[in-house]
C-alpha cells in the first residue's frame, strides 16, 4: 500500500502542466524525447527534495497527528488543499507559461539542471505535499526501510509520469499544441477535484480504502 500512495503522490505533484511541465513539452517537441524525459528527471529531483522536507518536518509533529480528532481535521485540510489546487488545475492558461524557443538543444546535463531549478523555485509546492502527506501519509516516520520505499515510489511515480508524457507527445508532435496541453489541464483538474471531493466525503463518514 505505501508503494501505490508514493506512485500517486509522484504522479500527482508531477502532472501540474505549470512552466516546467510546458518546458517538457517544449523540448520533447522540439529536441526529442531524451531532453523531455531529463527535463522530467530534473522536475523529480526537486519534488522529491520537497518531499523530504514534508515528510521530516512531519515526522516532528507526529504526536499532533496521532491524535484521532487531529488526523480528522488535517484530512479535511488536505482535502481542501488539493481541491484548491485541482481548481488551480483546471483554470491555468498554459499560454502563459510557454516561451520562445532559443534554439540550441543544450547538453542533457544542462536540461536536467535548469529543469531541476525551475520547480526547485516554486516552493509552493510544498503545501501540495503538505495536502497529500495529510491524507495519505506517504512515509513512515521512524522507520527508515518504509521512509525509503516512501521516497523512492514518489520517484517512480513522477518517472512514470515524465515517461509517459513524453511519449504521447512524441508520437503527436504534429497535433499537441496549446489545446492539447490546456486539455490535458482540464482532465488532471477534474481528477483532482474529484478526488479530493470523494477523500473529504470518505473522511466525513469515517470510511476507508484500506
Amino acid at each position: 500500500m505505501l508503494i501505490v500512495k508514493g506512485l500517486l503522490v509522484g504522479i500527482i505533484a508531477s502532472a501540474p502542466m505549470g512552466p516546467v511541465g510546458i518546458l517538457c513539452i517544449q523540448r520533447t517537441m522540439q529536441k526529442g524525447r531524451a531532453f523531455g524525459i531529463v527535463t522530467g528527471a530534473g522536475a523529480a529531483l526537486s519534488d522529491i527534495f520537497y518531499a523530504l522536507v514534508t515528510g521530516l518536518g512531519m515526522s516532528f509533529v507526529m504526536d499532533f497527528i496521532d491524535k484521532e480528532q487531529n488526523i480528522f481535521w488535517l484530512k479535511l485540510l488536505g482535502s481542501a488543499m488539493l481541491f484548491v489546487f485541482g481548481i488551480y488545475m483546471f483554470r491555468t492558461d498554459p499560454r502563459k507559461c510557454i516561451r520562445p524557443s532559443q534554439g540550441k538543444k543544450g547538453t542533457l546535463l544542462h536540461n536536467f539542471t535548469t529543469a531541476f531549478l525551475v520547480t526547485l523555485s516554486n516552493p509552493l509546492i510544498i503545501f501540495l505535499f503538505i495536502a497529500l502527506f495529510n491524507m495519505l501519509t506517504f512515509v513512515v516516520p521512524g522507520n527508515f526501510f518504509g521512509q525509503c520505499v516512501g521516497y523512492l515510489s514518489i520517484v517512480a511515480g513522477a518517472m512514470l509520469w515524465w515517461l509517459g508524457l513524453t511519449y504521447v507527445i512524441n508520437k503527436m508532435r504534429s497535433s499537441f499544441g496549446v489545446r492539447g496541453i490546456l486539455r490535458l489541464n482540464r482532465s488532471i483538474g477534474s481528477v483532482v477535484l474529484v478526488a479530493s471531493v470523494i477523500y473529504a466525503a470518505m473522511t466525513l463518514f469515517n470510511l476507508s480504502l484500506y
